[in-house]
């Protein structure tokens, strides 16, 4: 073979390497390598439980590796900033209290990142409402009576982080009971709820997925649910609203997001196949064996829900002057 004919071969085999390299990268090819799923909180939290639930039957769906990556901090923030600035190809996930999320921008006077812009829904997953949850120890077996000991001493009040969604649901709590809570900060929900266990703190409110073990074990006692209807799971409690504080309602809102930018078309075969897998009856049925509601939406659907909680939840953290560097 003369050069210029070897010179010819070779161009054209550099070509079809390139051409082959090119497809696998385009969203027709996806997914083509391991996907990583960041859960920005420590693991044993609900966005936690919820993700390794699900990785498994999505790995053998979608024929690539999920790995659950807990990138906790800063409320959740850091791992959604990470995710937010990684590439958008459909590769990196954000798992996460999308309550929460929604809650940051009115919180922190600075983000490195804006939720908005910067990530885009793929589904919601899951909805959670939130218990409230006290030691043992302490002298009052319903709202009512926890109000009026608050009353006669602030009671000290686990906040699993400074501006999450249960610490403001706490704050909405006690500004329309007239409770007296004590409010002592931890970096995460588990820490929150270990302390509580221990006789550290003695109220609570946290999601049910990750505080429902600890009732059902004795080691916590709950005195109500944070939704507008009594969970079946455990029919016997009442609701908040029940008791006396009208049409509150709080709760978790697990979902999955993407950094914006992500291919429609990747976002729409990712929202299929988180749909399939957490509406199958197994992992419907462990979820709710746990206290978890299975909640879906389109990507259109949870960016505007994502918007109505930021609405929601500005007007509580401005009223309680709550601001974070």
């Amino acid at each position: 073979m003369d050069d210029k004919r070897r010179n010819f071969v070779g161009a054209a085999a550099s070509l079809a390497l390139l051409g082959t390299q090119a497809l696998a990268q385009t969203p027709a090819a996806w997914p083509a390598r391991p996907i990583r799923i960041v859960v920005p909180y420590p693991p044993g939290g609900s966005s936690d439980i919820i993700a390794r639930t699900m990785s498994q039957p999505l790995a053998e769906l979608l024929g690539q590796p999920v790995i659950v990556d807990n990138r906790a901090g800063a409320n959740g923030n850091l791992g959604a900033d990470q995710v937010a600035k990684s590439a958008p190809d459909g590769y990196t996930m954000l798992l996460c209290d999308t309550g929460a999320l929604a809650i940051s921008p009115s919180v922190y006077t600075r983000l490195a990142f804006d939720p908005t812009k910067d990530l885009r829904g793929v589904t919601m997953l899951a909805y959670s409402p939130h218990l409230l949850v006290v030691h043992p120890s302490v002298p009052a077996n319903s709202l009512k009576e926890l109000v009026a000991l608050s009353r006669t001493r602030p009671l000290n009040f686990a906040v699993t982080a400074v501006g999450s969604a249960p610490h403001l649901a706490g704050v909405a709590l006690e500004r329309a009971s007239g409770a007296k809570w004590q409010y002592v900060p931890y970096k995460g929900g588990v820490q929150a709820v270990q302390d509580t266990v221990a006789g550290q703190t003695e109220v609570l409110m946290n999601g049910m997925l990750a505080t429902l073990p600890h009732v059902q074990s004795g080691k916590l006692k709950v005195l109500g649910v944070s939704k507008r209807t009594r969970m079946p799971l455990i029919g016997q409690v009442p609701t908040i609203a029940e008791q006396g504080v009208k049409d509150f309602e709080s709760g978790t809102w697990q979902g999955m997001l993407v950094p914006r930018g992500t291919p429609e078309s990747v976002v729409a075969r990712l929202n299929a196949a988180l749909i399939q897998v957490i509406r199958s009856p197994e992992v419907r049925a462990r979820l709710a064996g746990q206290g978890a509601e299975v909640v879906t939406m389109t990507p259109n659907e949870q960016d505007r829900f994502f918007a109505a909680e930021r609405a929601r939840w500005a007007q509580v953290v401005a009223q309680a002057q709550i601001k974070l560097d």
